[in-house]
């Protein structure tokens, strides 16, 4: 088999993910147009369609993140991963592009994406720098709970020598 970085199954179903995530987005803005509007019939038609894609893209985020296989940990590393390329790979991209076609009106808030993007992979760095911290935390008092047991364990031993 391919390897799952080269796989085409994953690469369409990654698609399809970021497919239904925009459509979920995209339907609750129409729904926020349309209600603005005064048209709140075919708002809450867009609504209901959303809360259906989301459930599409959720079982595509399913297949792509087994949850038998994620920790918080590695949610905070694919999280931290994702906005970094975001803010220096993806964002620059852009911005170099729509400087490139004369799109200024879009520069600045490619600009504040950026900056967001790092600020976000930033808090998500915190968040998995204190849980790793917590952990180890957690793992010394393990450790002397199970130092504690082994030497009343060895203590009985003894004395049903």
């Amino acid at each position: 088999m391919n390897n799952v970085n080269d796989s085409l199954t994953i690469k369409n179903l990654e698609a399809a993910f970021a497919g239904e995530s925009m459509a979920h987005i995209k339907y609750m803005y129409f729904a926020k147009i349309c209600r603005d509007h005064g048209d709140e019939a075919a708002a809450e038609h867009f609504e209901a369609t959303a809360k259906q894609e989301i459930m599409h893209a959720f079982g595509h985020a399913d297949l792509l993140f087994p949850r038998a296989e994620m920790t918080p940990a590695k949610c905070l590393q694919y999280a931290i991963e994702g906005e970094t390329y975001e803010y220096t790979e993806m964002y620059p991209k852009f911005r170099h592009e729509a400087v490139e076609e004369g799109r200024t009106e879009w520069v600045a808030e490619i600009d504040e994406q950026i900056e967001e993007s790092r600020e976000h992979a930033e808090q998500f760095k915190a968040v998995l720098e204190k849980a790793a911290k917590r952990f180890a935390a957690l793992a010394k008092v393990e450790e002397r709970h199970a130092n504690a047991y082994q030497a009343v364990l060895d203590r009985v031993n003894a004395q049903a020598a």
